[in-house]
């Protein structure tokens, strides 16, 4: 059971934009997000939000760095 494997998402941020816009992306775009620079990472597991992390380099990789870890789904917060 231990080794199952997990879709791992890590979200940036969000935004919106029209069809028109997204129709008019090319190379070097910029989408605004809603989130502040530097807020922290929203990390989901098979889409349910497990922690907050930050953005590190390893290395030559990309990764993410957990700041906070969410309760249990169903613990109430304990």
């Amino acid at each position: 059971m231990l080794d199952v494997v997990c879709l791992v998402e890590v979200f940036l941020g969000t935004g919106s934009i029209t069809v028109r816009d997204c129709l008019k992306l090319q190379r070097l775009s910029v989408i605004r997000l809603d989130q502040i620079a530097g807020a922290d990472l929203d990390v989901r597991v098979h889409g349910v939000a497990v922690a907050l992390g930050e953005a590190v380099i390893v290395d030559e990789s990309t990764a993410v760095r957990i700041t906070a870890v969410a309760p249990p789904v169903g613990s109430g917060g304990r």
